[in-house]
């Protein structure tokens, strides 16, 4: 079997293809990126083992990837992802997440390749409940342009249903080291203020609120659980690892760097929303996901040990 990933270089691409190779079902990997990034360090020493192929691709463009045969399954991660940043940069990052997800979509068509889409659990948005995939559609409440561009995707998918093999996966915050690492969500943010002995800025009322987060390793499993069991039932489930606190975070960082500085701020700050969301749906079907994230947080300040 063959698999395609798309946006390899990311966090969460250049984790899967660093370890693509425990996944005996996969024999050759197609990796593409448009390195707008400059993260070309996510393709320093890759496994040879893992049998990858590297392609300088925009998937925003429609043929990008006509060239491309016998694919069976694909990755989706190629997108704009900085949900914060996403402000005042509205058009540029609907068109280009809308267009990459159109290439995919047809490429996935016209070779018959199961796909693998990544939603995110923030279009829940602000919520007062546990809340899980039936939550109706006037209780989701997207807070930036990149959680309402996920909605569009869904829905999108789902108008092509009857000609796609697929699942969405609504991932939790991300957290743990690959070699795409980024520093822009609240875990790995926190861990790079607390290393260089900066500020952390907490809004004064998100440190009790509830948040999703999602180990890389929780992530990788769940693409393996897919490919291994042809597990592709056009539906949607949330992903994650465990809803915590931001306080829980701040705690479990503070085991292993004792002097952060904590600055509570009056200003409302992306990424401490709150939502507090179910996993159940996915373990039903024979998923448990239970990694610890303080072994991620662990890992990342390990990284950054010696700034």
């Amino acid at each position: 079997m063959n698999l395609l990933i798309t946006g390899c270089c990311g966090h969460i691409g250049s984790y899967v293809a660093e370890n693509i190779h425990k996944i005996k079902k996969i024999k050759k990997t197609i990796l593409v990126d448009n390195i707008k990034s400059n993260r070309f360090c996510s393709l320093f020493n890759l496994k040879k083992k893992s049998n990858l192929k590297f392609y300088l691709r925009d998937v925003e463009k429609l043929n990008s990837l006509n060239d491309f045969k016998k694919i069976d399954y694909v990755i989706h991660c190629a997108s704009m992802t900085n949900a914060e940043k996403s402000f005042g940069k509205e058009n540029q990052m609907y068109k280009n997440n809308l267009d990459c997800l159109k290439t995919v979509i047809n490429f996935c068509k016209r070779n018959k390749a199961k796909l693998i889409h990544l939603s995110s659990t923030s279009v829940y948005g602000k919520q007062t409940d546990l809340v899980d995939e039936n939550c109706e559609k006037k209780y989701l409440k997207p807070q930036s342009p990149y959680a309402d561009i996920k909605l569009i995707e869904e829905k999108i998918l789902k108008k092509n249903s009857k000609d796609l093999k697929y699942n969405t996966f609504r991932f939790g915050t991300i957290s743990g080291v690959s070699k795409g690492i980024r520093f822009h969500t609240a875990v790995n943010k926190f861990c790079l203020n607390a290393a260089i002995n900066e500020d952390i800025y907490v809004y004064k009322t998100a440190v009790n609120q509830y948040r999703p987060y999602l180990s890389l390793k929780d992530a990788f499993k769940t693409f393996r659980f897919c490919i291994e069991n042809n597990f592709f039932n056009n539906d949607i489930y949330n992903i994650l690892s465990g809803n915590f606190t931001v306080g829980q975070i701040l705690k479990k960082i503070k085991k292993y760097k004792k002097n952060i500085k904590i600055k509570l701020v009056k200003t409302e700050i992306m990424n401490q929303l709150s939502y507090h969301v179910s996993k159940k749906k996915i373990e039903k079907e024979g998923l448990i996901l239970n990694q610890n994230i303080e072994n991620d947080i662990k890992d990342t300040l390990k990284l950054l040990g010696n700034i």
